[in-house]
Formats: C-alpha cells, structure tokens, sequence
C-alpha cells in the first residue's frame, strides 16, 4: 500500500462522507486512466502490434474507446477533467479499465520502427490501478472503495463498516441468509436506488427472523426471540420495544410497501439510520440466540 501523505499520518484520514464525485477527483481519475493509455496497459486487451508481427507496443486507443462507447454511453473521449460525467457512468468507467488494466513490461526495442514490445503483468496493473483510484477516493472524503474483484462498492458508515464487510451469515436458515446477504449487497452498491431496496430485504429478513421460534403465530415467535436475546427484565423490555418501533417504520415507510400512502425514503442518509438501526437489532439478535451474525 502507498505510504500515507503527512496530513493523513498527522490528523488521521479524511472523513469519507461525499456521494458526489468532485472536478478535483474526475481530473485525477482522467490523468489515471490517460498515463494508462500512453504507457500502453491497456493494449493488454486493446493491443497495437507491431507490422513485423513482433507483439504489441501499445494501446490500439480506437478498440479501447469503441468498447468503451459500447458499454458507457455515457462516457465521452477523450476524457475531458473539466466535464465530470454523471456519476453512475463515472463509477463504472473504473470497472470497465480495472477489468482491462495490464502493467506493461518492456521485452525487446524494434530500432527500425522505434517502439519497444511488451507483455502483460494483469494482477499486478490491476493492483495499482486499485492503489491510484482508492487513494483518488480517501483524499477526497469519497465513499467509495475499488475492491479486488474489480467492483465499486459503497462504503458503509464506519459503525457498520467492519461488520458488514466481514460478514457472512450462518443463521440456519438458508432464507435468512440470502435475505440478510442480498441486503448486504445492496446496502453497498454505489447507486441510491439499490441501497434503498437493501431495506426490503433486511425488513424481510427481520420478518422471516420473527417466526423462526416454535410458536403458533408469529407473535408467539418474536416473543420467545425477544425472551430467549434479554437478559433480564429491561433488556427485555428495551428490546420489545425496539422490535415494536421497527416493524411500524417497515410498516409506515416505503421500504415493504409501495402505496401512495407510504412515507418516501428521501436520502441516503436515512437508508443509512434504517439500515443500521434494523441491522443492529437483527445482529444482537442472532448473536444472543446461537444463530451467529
């Protein structure tokens, strides 16, 4: 990993609190992908070879942008640092280069044309492209994050941050877990919309949750779960209240229902007060009955 500038090693990193992608990070996002362009790591996909047949030299900038074009319209080029792109388009912009970023290795120099041949180091330029991006990100308080697998994830609030990336569910329900996973997943992606439909499935998963105790009605059920997670009376009586109070914001918000009746979720400030409210509830839950989380 890079080494950390002064300002962070001095007063701790940036908070990462900003959705939107400012010009300052577009333009260095543009000067990552255009030194990339120069240097020839992406002919690892896009080649310009040599007319002797000697291997690629280069990046063919034509293949790249066509494929580009192709899979973000959105996107135009040459890249322009003064006209950041909606942001969407911008986040996957990074996907499509990290999935075909090579560093580039010098093999042999053809003196009648003047270039040099290379070959392709993939996991290596992949890492550095990640370290070029990521730092972009932190330095400019972004909450976004390019992981190994190439993929934009939305970091979550640092409260939930470790759990949830760590997480891998083993409740002993199989629907369970996929709700709770599928709500994981959603809660990190990049786009407001699909974080919002992480709250359906975590208010599911609450729901299926609240009948997994023997019981003959579902009210039974979450009694024995809330009996069986207190430790004593005002625990008990803290986590009905809780439970009360977080069905009803399913029940009033738009998060299991969609009529108009129902109160919009207006930010993603409050996916976030949701989601880690519910979550955390959900978590102690699991953890006090034996079902891990």
């Amino acid at each position: 990993m890079p080494t950390p500038y002064f300002s962070d090693r001095e007063a701790g990193p940036r908070p990462r609190t900003n959705e939107e992608i400012p010009q300052s990070a577009w333009g260095g996002i543009v000067a990552a992908i255009g030194s990339r362009i120069e240097d020839g790591s992406f002919g690892y996909r896009y080649p310009l070879n040599c007319p002797d047949g000697g291997g690629p030299y280069g990046c063919d900038e034509s293949s790249f942008t066509l494929a580009l074009r192709a899979d973000i319209s959105e996107i135009h080029w040459p890249l322009n640092a003064s006209d950041v792109p909606p942001k969407l388009a911008a986040l996957d912009l990074l996907e499509f280069c990290h999935r075909n970023v090579a560093k580039p290795i010098q093999t042999s120099y053809h003196d009648f044309f003047d270039h040099s041949h290379l070959r392709f180091e993939p996991e290596e330029g992949r890492t550095l492209f990640r370290e070029d991006v990521n730092r972009i990100f932190a330095r400019n308080g972004l909450v976004y994050d390019l992981n190994a697998d190439g993929l934009i994830i939305r970091l979550a609030p640092i409260a939930l941050r470790e759990a949830l990336m760590s997480a891998v569910f083993h409740t002993g329900d199989p629907d369970l877990d996929s709700l709770l996973e599928s709500a994981r997943i959603r809660f990190l992606d990049p786009d407001l919309t699909v974080r919002k439909e992480s709250l359906e499935k975590l208010w599911d998963a609450w729901e299926r949750l609240k009948t997994l105790e023997p019981g003959k009605d579902k009210k039974t059920s979450t009694s024995t779960l809330l009996d069986r997670a207190a430790s004593s009376a005002p625990y008990r009586e803290l986590l009905e209240k809780e439970a009360r109070e977080l069905t009803e914001i399913g029940n009033q918000f738009r998060i299991r229902h969609s009529e108009t009746t129902k109160i919009p979720i207006g930010s993603s400030e409050y996916v976030d007060y949701f989601f880690h409210r519910l979550f955390a509830l959900i978590r102690l839950l699991l953890k006090a009955t034996g079902r891990g989380g």
